[in-house]
């Protein structure tokens, strides 16, 4: 059975929605909430609080333009998930897990994507090994190498090619992607 609220109250992006009809449950803070407006787009909002005994505050995750009181939402009972898997791999999504670099839509199994709000992966599951990116220049690669996501200081003078260092790094990470997907989003 659907948990249906209604729309009691839009400002902004903050939206509160009453689940006072009967066998309607409020849902837990952080679910995931789908209103369908009338021309079939989706609207999907967070469940951050609960005010009252069947009235919840959720935070829109796109326009609410065109909400009106009284328009029905539907509780999911799960929490706003992103895909997982080998599909992902170089693909650019928004916040509610839909794909926005145009190649196509990536589906969301529910219940098998991730939470957008989950634990950080324990200590003892993150890598230690150290490693270094090379440049491609070798007096920075053999005097001074960068490591892999770390931090370092950068110093010269002006016109020396501290910004062409760092483009040329970045042009030369984004080339490597896009033979691999057969695509650029660099540009």
């Amino acid at each position: 059975m659907k948990n249906i609220g209604k729309i009691v109250q839009v400002i902004g992006p903050v939206v509160d929605v009453s689940f006072e009809q009967e066998g309607a449950s409020v849902p837990n803070i952080l679910d995931a909430l789908v209103i369908t407006k009338e021309n079939g787009q989706k609207i999907i909002l967070e469940c951050q609080q609960h005010i009252g005994e069947d009235t919840v505050r959720a935070i829109a995750m796109d326009s609410t333009d065109g909400l009106v009181r009284g328009l029905e939402v539907e509780a999911t009972g799960l929490p706003i998930q992103m895909p997982s898997g080998e599909a992902i791999k170089g693909r650019l999504f928004n916040v509610v897990g839909e794909a926005i670099d145009g190649i196509g839509t990536v589906p969301v199994i529910p219940g098998k994507g991730l939470p957008i709000h989950r634990e950080a992966p324990r200590f003892e599951d993150l890598s230690t090994e150290t490693q270094v990116l090379f440049t491609g220049i070798k007096v920075i690669d053999l005097i001074e190498p960068y490591s892999k996501g770390g931090k370092i200081g950068l110093f010269g003078g002006a016109g020396v090619g501290k910004t062409v260092l760092i483009h040329g790094i970045g042009k030369q990470h984004c080339q490597s992607i896009c033979r691999t997907f057969g695509i650029c989003w660099c540009r």
